[in-house]
């Protein structure tokens, strides 16, 4: 008799950890299906706007280009729309396959490594407005002063007056290069930018007050690192529990109960916030954020900054930015209701 009971507490011990197993894959899994679809669509809004692919819903729904833009027949360009179809029916299976290689990472440690995720793509963020923003401001300095047929030739002073030109051969790679300083760097400098906004801005009122020199890009240059250090910092701030919570009960809730108002929080309010953003400004050519990038904007200034495409394109990496934190906000909390103990932010104000 001790023999069996013996085994059928074994067997009951089996189900229920074989249960807690399943809904740990499970909600970690869609998570991590919610991070790859972000990526995927980001990744597949460039390929339908700028590489001239299909679109997977175009092609779901009979309605995809000949392909002749591409000088491919239509069978490839075809299959072009349905790698990218299958490339959404992609993200869950890669999110099992990858939360199955971590499946001994806790809660917490996953939350840390989404969060790394999101931090790499601020810094690469930080490091594109300030390389795009000197490299700018000094072709927009030149410009004005007459400076860039000496140095340059009178063909390329031409051609940095134009927009995608400029975009095409400064931003652009100083934007790889910001890719690659991020992931090679440390700390994501959002004091160094707040120090820069503060410098620009000085010597606006130095120049105005004592030299009586004003040009228009100097005040560009002040409004795209403002915009940036306002729409970037965000995700770091929600990291490190920086937002402000205008609450009279919340502190006083026990973890478990704080953890469930943060989930619900983050699923009813924070995702479809980012998410609207990202598709109502991505879905089509004339959406607010592709129109303007696509087109590559510029203010009505002629001899001020040409960023104001980039600066419409803060809004993707702000809402993308702040998706992939607040999966890892969610997976933190997921942890706490599934017996693990929340771990103390620790806000590290020596390297932001």
């Amino acid at each position: 008799m001790l023999v069996v009971l013996t085994m059928q507490h074994l067997s009951s011990s089996l189900n229920s950890s074989g249960a807690l197993l399943k809904q740990d894959l499970l909600l970690r899994s869609l998570a991590f299906t919610v991070v790859y679809a972000t990526v995927i669509f980001v990744l597949n809004n460039f390929l339908n706007f700028w590489a001239l692919w299909p679109g997977a819903i175009n092609t779901l729904v009979g309605k995809s280009p000949t392909g002749s833009s591409l000088g491919l027949s239509a069978g490839l360009f075809a299959g072009l729309g349905w790698l990218q179809v299958f490339s959404y029916v992609a993200a869950p299976i890669l999110a099992m396959i990858h939360v199955s290689k971590l499946s001994t990472q806790s809660y917490q440690n996953l939350s840390e490594r989404v969060s790394d995720w999101a931090a790499t793509v601020i810094k690469a963020a930080f490091w594109m407005v300030l390389l795009v923003g000197m490299a700018d401001m000094l072709v927009s300095l030149l410009r004005i002063e007459s400076l860039l047929a000496p140095i340059f030739g009178g063909d390329i002073t031409t051609e940095l007056g134009k927009p995608k030109f400029r975009g095409a051969y400064v931003h652009l790679p100083l934007m790889l290069l910001a890719c690659v300083i991020a992931l090679r760097s440390k700390g994501l400098g959002f004091i160094w930018l707040a120090l820069l906004v503060v410098a620009a801005e000085f010597l606006i009122v130095i120049s105005r007050f004592v030299f009586s020199y004003e040009q228009a890009y100097m005040g560009d240059l002040v409004r795209f690192w403002y915009a940036a250090l306002f729409l970037f910092a965000s995700a770091h701030t929600l990291l490190v529990e920086g937002h402000i919570r205008v609450d009279v009960a919340y502190t006083h809730f026990k973890d478990r109960t704080k953890s469930w108002v943060n989930v619900f929080g983050v699923s009813l309010l924070g995702l479809p916030l980012c998410f609207t953003i990202l598709t109502l400004g991505m879905w089509d050519k004339t959406s607010s954020i592709n129109s303007p990038l696509l087109s590559v904007e510029v203010s009505q200034s002629g001899y001020g900054m040409y960023v104001k495409y980039i600066m419409v394109g803060f809004l993707a990496i702000f809402a993308f930015s702040m998706i992939i934190q607040f999966l890892s906000y969610l997976l933190k909390h997921f942890g706490v209701l599934r017996g693990e103990t929340p771990t103390p932010t620790i806000i590290n104000t020596a390297n932001p």
